[in-house]
């Protein structure tokens, strides 16, 4: 019996012993990794090895305010040791996702690099883009002018996207080096250790620009309200991970310039739907949301008629009236006549036939007239070896940052809508 109990008890104590070291092994073992597309363009060029590095981080839909509004210390403290726009940065109209992101990496307000909206039609092609469909999204064809990441990957110079509106998509023949299908479900910190991975790569393989986005905060300010404890939650969370971000960058004592930037602001809305076709005939327009696109130029005037003067919640203009300070006159994918809404309202062309439709439950949007709501503004914050300590500047267009961030890395570029003059100050 002796025996026989110590034989259990050794063979319990084993097996103890094995799970314990298959557990902590298991505890050990490096995360999964991420599905990075890679695109071979060979290394990078002699002469780019030694020129700086920029991680360009979007926070979607963070206001201009909120880190005042809200406590958020650790872009507070960027903001102190590189550059800031106490008053905010200025998108380009309407200052909605797509439209923006992609004005920041090309530089062109867009009516030029032609994504005016989130979803759209366009007359010429006879086809509809939708920002949420894949098979548009990811067609490069759509898409105009030169993203920074084209740009660095023609002059011999290595790339990547962790996620960045245009970036699933061949533009002008080109992509990045590295680059993710979107997927939210990606952990925060995951994002943070792939940029950290991506410049821990030899100086042949390591991308030079790199772009980083986070949607939290776009999210909560269209489900709760930009005034709401979500929103200041959701602040507090992407604070804390570009906190986290930074401490990663400094440990790798590169030459690295950190941007961080958000595509628009937020504003609670105001009322139900405003139906366009209560008060024009728009039976013979094609319509997506709040944009018409007349089959003719007379049906574009009649309605244009029909809709002057019809509200104060907006005003009307034909396409080649739209006021020059919105950029939004000079592409048919915009439509016409244009609607340029005067307080955060629901709009669209037509009301909906579905006898169940009501507004979303949604408390915040966006995409308003940037000029005339300060809401609209929002964040930019650099900080780095090439930004000089505690620089401001006052609110600007985010079609300078296109030249400014390619001046950081030396590349050559064409006739943009941006100006290099605009940010020159900040750099040392």
């Amino acid at each position: 019996m002796k025996t026989k109990f110590g034989d259990v008890i050794s063979r319990l104590s084993i097996a103890i012993v094995l799970l314990f070291m298959f557990r902590n092994c298991e505890q050990k073992q490096p995360a999964p990794a991420l599905p990075v597309i890679a695109v071979e363009h060979g290394p990078n060029a002699a002469e780019q090895r030694q020129k700086p590095y920029v991680v360009l981080v979007s926070l979607d839909g963070f206001r201009y305010d909120y880190a005042q509004k809200y406590g958020a210390p650790n872009l507070l403290a960027i903001a102190s040791r590189g550059a800031s726009a106490p008053d905010g940065m200025i998108p380009a109209y309407p200052s909605v996702t797509f439209p923006n992101h992609y004005t920041i990496v090309t530089g062109l307000y867009p009516e030029h690099h032609g994504i005016v909206a989130n979803s759209f039609y366009d007359p010429e092609r006879k086809q509809s883009y939708k920002y949420s469909d894949p098979k548009t999204a990811t067609d490069g064809s759509w898409y105009g002018g030169t993203p920074l990441w084209v740009l660095a990957e023609n002059q011999g110079m290595r790339s990547a996207c962790f996620f960045w509106p245009g970036s699933e998509a061949e533009i002008a023949g080109q992509r990045p080096s590295y680059y993710l299908k979107y997927d939210e479900k990606v952990p925060d910190e995951d994002r943070i250790d792939q940029v950290i991975a991506w410049l821990r790569l030899p100086a042949a393989t390591r991308p030079h620009f790199i772009t980083l986005y986070y949607p939290d905060t776009d999210h909560a300010g269209h489900e709760f309200g930009p005034e709401s404890p979500e929103e200041a939650a959701a602040v507090h969370h992407v604070d804390e991970l570009m906190g986290h971000l930074e401490t990663k960058l400094n440990k790798l004592h590169l030459p690295i310039d950190l941007i961080i930037v958000a595509d628009h602001g937020m504003e609670t809305l105001q009322g139900g739907w405003i139906n366009l076709d209560r008060w024009a005939d728009l039976s013979d327009f094609v319509t997506d949301g709040a944009l018409m696109y007349a089959k003719s130029d007379a049906a574009a005037e009649k309605a244009y008629e029909q809709l002057r003067g019809a509200s104060d919640k907006f005003n009307v203009y034909r396409q080649r009236d739209v006021p020059a300070n919105l950029h939004y006159s000079n592409n048919p994918r915009i439509g016409d006549p244009v609607v340029v809404l005067n307080g955060p309202y629901w709009i669209r062309a037509k009301a909906s036939t579905d006898p169940n439709d009501k507004v979303p439950d949604i408390k915040g949007m966006h995409g308003y007239d940037p000029f005339r709501f300060k809401t609209m503004r929002a964040i930019f914050y650099a900080e780095g070896p090439d930004i000089r300590r505690g620089a401001t500047v006052e609110p600007f267009e985010n079609v300078n940052l296109y030249p400014f961030i390619s001046r950081i890395l030396g590349l050559s570029i064409g006739p943009v809508d941006g100006d290099r003059k605009v940010l020159q100050g900040i750099l040392q």
